[in-house]
């Protein structure tokens, strides 16, 4: 069985999950990225990814660099851009796009205290035409050297972070919690890698038994 100190744990992680903050993917096919967006969702307090594929391809997490961050995630697959957009918005999000282009603004202007979907174009392209003409804002990070754009997991932290800056800074600022419901549902999930994991462990320390007990 879990300890009661892996349960506080998993209790107070999730009373620190954004539930009106969602990520979403735009065809990345990169592992490694893709792995490593996992881990700063993870680590910034984001529950849900949005995942947008048109050929509906699992996504594409590299373990090694998510530090399997992703199985703490819940992640929504989509097949088309205007689906999960359009679905957001009729939920009640904004819709941040990153983008390069004309009439982004920076990063740190816009108000982030409500429902928020950030987008994230995939490593060659970026954003799709209609993840742009979707988006209530387009938001880019000011670039100073000669590079036109940051690794996909640095810009999605980078992100993240100032969302949790003006939240914290706002002492009116009233919190976004998962509900009831979500919080039960995720932390029995959680807890299911952990009993398995124990269970396992009784049978191998069994087998160990009856091997040391055998002439």
């Amino acid at each position: 069985m879990p300890t009661k100190e892996r349960m506080d744990r998993i209790k107070r992680v999730l009373s620190n999950r954004f539930a009106d903050i969602r990520v979403v993917l735009e065809e990345v096919k990169n592992a490694h990225n893709a792995g490593a967006v996992a881990r700063t969702c993870d680590a910034a307090g984001v529950q849900h990814l949005d995942i947008i594929s048109a050929d509906n391809e699992p996504f594409p997490v590299n373990e090694a660099v998510s530090t399997r961050a992703h199985k703490w995630l819940e992640f929504a697959m989509h097949t088309s851009t205007p689906g999960c957009l359009l679905g957001l918005k009729e939920r009640g999000f904004t819709v941040f796009a990153t983008y390069l282009g004309e009439g982004a603004v920076p990063y740190s202007q816009p108000d982030y205290r409500g429902p928020s979907a950030f987008v994230f174009g995939n490593e060659a392209d970026g954003i799709s035409e209609e993840a742009r003409d979707l988006a209530d804002v387009r938001i880019r990070i000011p670039m100073l050297g000669m590079t036109r754009s940051l690794n996909l997991s640095v810009s999605v932290g980078i992100i993240l972070y100032e969302v949790i800056r003006q939240r914290t800074e706002d002492k009116e600022y009233e919190g976004s919690p998962l509900s009831a419901d979500e919080f039960e549902r995720f932390f029995s999930r959680w807890l299911e890698p952990e009993h398995n994991k124990s269970q396992r462990n009784k049978k191998r320390n069994k087998k160990k038994g009856e091997s040391a007990d055998s002439p």
